[in-house]
């Protein structure tokens, strides 16, 4: 990838991050962790990565995420100069679900020997 779409990431996790603390009021998007984004070479997509901190509400919380998300690439091209803000796609992050069971993995084999 590109320099400049690596530096793009990067700036809408942070700016994607703090909109959702401090401008959005939906109940179902608290406790909300952007973990990635990935913009599309041409610019005209991203996938924003997610992660929350109840699990029972993943399906709540990308509904409430992905329906937000006009007012959401509203405030980026707002705040991030670009010529095009790409629409938004919300997915939940599993790589940390992942990562967990990689390392109780490597525990049981530890413990067992």
């Amino acid at each position: 990838m590109s320099l400049k779409i690596d530096r793009l990431n990067s700036t809408y996790v942070k700016e994607i991050s703090h909109i959702l603390a401090n401008e959005i009021k939906d109940k179902d998007i608290k406790f909300v962790t952007i973990t990635d984004c990935k913009v599309t070479n041409d610019l005209s997509f991203a996938k924003v990565y997610f992660t929350v901190l109840d699990d029972t509400k993943k399906k709540e919380t990308l509904k409430a995420l992905n329906s937000a998300s006009s007012f959401i690439r509203k405030c980026l091209a707002e705040r991030v100069d670009v010529r095009h803000t790409p629409e938004l796609t919300f997915v939940y992050d599993e790589s940390i679900e992942y990562g967990k069971k990689i390392e109780n993995i490597i525990k049981q084999i530890h413990e067992d020997n």
